[in-house]
């Protein structure tokens, strides 16, 4: 049973379903709990059959997600969540239209994610995320608020990006780690202090892989301000989440 105090979180997942694991992975691992009853309680609704963010936003002819995730966030609040958050960086297109559709507050990872890099000086960043993201400009939006130039791949190193996420992780498959450093060399190459990972399969890599250190994982944060929204505690290694 929910103690009358205690919040909790729901989750519209499946946009990736691993990426849905590891979030509350994550979750867990950042809350300073002793037992299992301090642990942030969640509702997840794991939806892989939400049509595809990028398809949609690069053409809206194809299939509109957004009236799904709406569909499931309003079930989440009706069930008693009292947080809502979204463990798809591309899905955060449609976060206008969720805040306004769902009767819960919708953590927006991204804008959480300019706050943390404006919080720790970084000025130029870079940004590896789907064409929907880079194209729709859902990053660059928030971070010019902060005053922070965003810095994207060229061309090739952007169909790196999308290979890495759709023909290596969402197929199962071991990234290919040289077109990883490939587009983090260019984007550090073009001055960026620090690379956002702006999709939640590029947060699998950072899992996996040892890739340094300035990357800034956009899940971490929906994850952090998750547990801090819900008012769990959390451990101290997780104020500041940009790699060393």
């Amino acid at each position: 049973m929910r103690k009358p105090d205690e919040m909790m979180l729901g989750v519209i997942g499946g946009l990736g379903p691993m990426a849905t694991a590891y979030f509350m992975e994550l979750i867990t691992d950042m809350t300073d709990a002793r037992t299992d009853q301090q642990h942030l309680q969640m509702l997840i609704y794991s939806a892989p059959s939400i049509p595809d963010r990028t398809r949609y936003i690069l053409d809206n002819t194809c299939e509109n997600p957004l009236p799904e995730m709406l569909r499931i966030g309003k079930l989440l609040a009706q069930q008693g969540a009292q947080r809502i958050a979204i463990p798809c960086v591309t899905a955060h297109y449609f976060v206008n239209e969720l805040e306004s559709g769902i009767p819960v507050p919708v953590i927006n990872g991204v804008r959480e994610t300019a706050l943390h890099l404006k919080d720790h000086g970084i000025t130029k960043v870079g940004i590896m995320a789907t064409d929907g993201t880079v194209r729709s400009r859902v990053f660059h939006r928030e971070l010019e608020q902060q005053g922070i130039e965003a810095v994207v791949p060229s061309a090739d190193r952007q169909a790196d990006v999308m290979r890495l996420i759709f023909d290596d992780i969402k197929a199962g498959r071991p990234a290919d780690m040289a077109r990883f450093n490939a587009v983090a060399g260019e984007l550090r190459q073009n001055g960026a202090q620090a690379i956002i990972l702006g999709c939640t399969e590029l947060s699998l890599i950072k899992r996996d892989n040892a890739i340094g250190a300035g990357f800034l994982d956009a899940m971490e944060i929906l994850a952090q301000q998750a547990v801090l929204q819900c008012k769990k505690p959390l451990k101290e290694q997780y104020l500041h989440l940009i790699s060393k």
